[in-house]
């Protein structure tokens, strides 16, 4: 009875005591402190053959593993893409002395993991059958069966899995992003089709397996409850005597990211959403100096579901389940990507939100809560992983295979808790591009591309093996066919307008125009100034904050346009296009001055809305195509075309969201699109007759 009472009165007091402690549930607990991790280093011998051994002891639990790993390195495989994986399947097909199912009863009567592939193999069992299992393991890599029906039987399977994959968004976007950014001619640009894999013979498997299956380049690590004694006891026993093909670690040159951003689209009609891939080659060897800098700066970008992607694109805006990013490492070329598949009608506004973002990591926009987020994580999985024999094997031989020094692993965390949020900013500077990025994006044209061109990049086209679109693009012709006997005149169509915005007499009394322009692109804002005088003089300029990024000018005899500090006086021809304009509102003068000749083209549409369609031939040889709404009378769209260096250069113009100034109705949108590249202008605070005077245009 006593003892119960003592239980009950210490509950009592817990509960009493925990009633005083007042928890801030509003705050995330701080980090503990890092863990410290304690790594043996291997003992290491090599057998005659060349192959290299490592042992790491620990004899906590009866358990050991062996993995064997060959560094051949990236191999390139041509017309025979797919061909070196096959091969790595067949080596789990049975043996010379074992048939398959004979191999994998044998393997689990003692309970053992055996794991064969393309780069070696894996055996791990508790001590007392370990040795079966290595034995099982080293006989599939040393003497394959390669049955003619199991060759048959995978190349289906692989036939079958392509077929599957055939219009997968994500399939595809993986597969061209890395072909355009390594090269289609590069083992990371290479990919497997139907095509290589039905040429591929047994025999290739067989010529492969003698090409790369060697113990040349070659690491077997054991790791557990092993002696090093025995370790060489087992390894010289089962590959003392292997022999094969001396190979060495292949080079390639460096491959350059694109001169400009550009968009790479493919277009898959069935994809329910948009594949959207961002990044750029680096360069990230393993001792690297900013290797774990960069490491602590993508966690921070897009390693999980607290990282700046994830929280704007899927929590701020909600245009994906999640959004992550990826930096690659090693001794070859790799990719820096941000990813997310997103809802069809946001690809342009998540690909915009990416870009802001990796803008807000290379101007140093990172708290330190963030940077003490990501240490904790890495300081946590690190020393998890450290209970994985798998991951405590491959620290070994990483050692030996980059060139790293011995402690590497015994300091990461002190490498990782030393990053500073200047490093930060300095490595997200170097390794996340954005001015010369590759922009994947894999899905329903009709929803995507009209929006991608508010970007502003170049836009390629390719299919869904990276070969380029070509396609057939049309001379600005209007065929006298195109027209209808619809009851409508230029001059009904011109007075119909005049008469929209205001008025022809409303219109004569504008002498001068001044407006507030602005637009947003790729997470940053511009503003400026537009004024217009009669007839033709224009001045233009944008600034980013304080900073002219463009300007133009016209006095109506000559004019110049600029760009940050460089000036272009006006070619002949641009003076002559600017001089098109006689008026600000230039329809003022179609029908009453003969320099422009005009005709009418029937009946078009314009986002579900039907215009009339109209041709104008300017006084400088351009020629604009021109919609007006037939409900309302309004100038919806043109498409302008004129020559520069005997090439046809063609501009689209859409006018939207038309509001009254004074008494005239005037665009304050105004979309471009040329070359590839959309912008849209929004004016603000318009004037009319006051604010212009003639040395705006000096």
């Amino acid at each position: 009875m006593k003892k119960v009472i003592i239980v009950a009165l210490s509950v009592v007091f817990l509960q009493h005591g925990f009633a005083q402690i007042k928890v801030d549930r509003s705050k995330k607990p701080s980090a503990g402190a890092a863990p410290i991790i304690s790594i043996k280093d291997p003992v290491q011998f090599t057998l005659l053959n060349g192959m290299t051994i490592l042992v790491v002891e620990n004899h906590k639990l009866p358990k050991i593993s062996a993995s064997l790993n060959i560094d051949a390195g990236p191999i390139m495989e041509g017309k025979k893409a797919g061909l070196v994986d096959l091969m790595g399947q067949m080596l789990g097909e049975g043996t010379t002395t074992l048939p398959k199912d004979k191999f994998d009863e044998a393997v689990d009567i003692i309970g053992a993991e055996v794991h064969l592939y393309s780069g070696g193999g894996a055996a791990s069992a508790l001590t007392r059958y370990f040795e079966k299992a290595f034995n099982l393991m080293a006989d599939g890599i040393k003497n394959p069966a390669f049955p003619e029906v199991s060759f048959d039987k995978l190349k289906s399977f692989t036939l079958t899995g392509l077929k599957a994959n055939e219009k997968s968004a994500p399939a595809i976007a993986a597969r061209v992003n890395s072909a355009l950014s390594f090269g289609k001619q590069t083992p990371q640009g290479e990919f497997t089709t139907e095509e290589t894999v039905k040429a591929l013979t047994l025999n290739d498997v067989k010529n492969a397996y003698k090409n790369y299956i060697t113990p040349s380049r070659s690491y077997l690590t054991f790791v557990g409850d092993i002696t090093p004694e025995l370790a060489r006891t087992l390894a010289t026993k089962a590959f003392g005597s292997w022999t094969g093909k001396k190979i060495t670690l292949p080079t390639f040159p460096l491959v350059a990211n694109p001169a400009k951003t550009e968009i790479d689209f493919v277009d898959v009609p069935t994809a329910v959403q948009g594949e959207l891939n961002i990044g750029n080659l680096i360069n990230n060897p393993m001792n690297n100096k900013d290797y774990h800098a960069l490491l602590l700066a993508n966690q921070i970008l897009g390693g999980g579901a607290e990282s700046k992607l994830f929280m704007n694109l899927r929590e701020k805006h909600g245009f994906t389940y999640g959004s992550y990013s990826r930096v690659g490492s090693g001794r070859f070329q790799s990719l820096f990507t941000a990813s997310a598949a997103v809802r069809s009608d946001k690809v342009d506004s998540a690909a915009a939100e990416i870009f802001r973002e990796i803008l807000n990591m290379r101007d140093g926009k990172i708290t330190q809560e963030e940077l003490d987020i990501a240490k904790a994580k890495y300081n946590g999985s690190f020393a998890l992983g450290m209970e994985d024999p798998a991951r405590t094997a491959t620290y070994a031989s990483n050692i030996l295979i980059n060139n790293l020094p011995k402690d590497f692993y015994r300091t990461y965390l002190q490498k990782i808790n030393s990053v500073s949020l200047n490093d930060l900013k300095s490595v997200a500077k170097k390794y996340f591009n954005e001015s010369n990025s590759r922009i994947v994006i894999v899905g329903n044209g009709a929803v995507i591309l009209p929006k991608l061109m508010r970007l502003g990049y170049a836009i390629k086209k390719y299919d869904r093996y990276a070969d380029p679109v070509i396609e057939k693009t049309n001379d600005v012709k209007v065929a006298e066919s195109a027209k209808t006997t619809n009851n409508i005149s230029v001059y009904e169509i011109v007075e119909s307008y005049l008469k929209a915005i205001g008025g022809k007499e409303e219109i004569k009394k504008i002498n001068t125009i001044s407006s507030t322009i602005g637009l947003e692109m790729m997470g940053r804002t511009f503003e400026g100034a537009d004024k217009r005088m009669n007839p033709n003089k224009q001045f233009t300029e944008l600034k980013m904050g304080t900073v002219t990024v463009m300007k133009q000018v016209f006095d109506g005899g000559k004019g110049f346009q600029q760009q940050g500090p460089q000036k272009k006086e006006m070619t002949e021809q641009e003076i002559k296009t600017a001089q098109d304009d006689k008026g600000i509102i230039p329809q003022l003068y179609y029908v009453s001055n003969s320099e422009f000749k005009t005709d009418y083209l029937g009946i078009g549409k314009v986002n579900d809305e039907e215009t009339y369609r109209m041709k104008v031939i300017m006084p400088s040889g351009k020629l604009s195509i021109q919609e007006y709404s037939i409900k309302s009378g309004l100038l919806l769209k043109e498409e302008n075309t004129s020559k520069n260096a005997d090439q046809d250069v063609v501009e689209t113009i859409e006018y939207k969201d038309y509001k009254k100034v004074g008494n005239i109705l005037l665009p304050s949108e105004v979309t471009r699109t040329a070359g590839g590249q959309e912008f849209t202008i929004k004016y603000t605070d318009i004037k009319l007759n006051e604010g212009v005077t003639d040395t705006d245009f000096k």
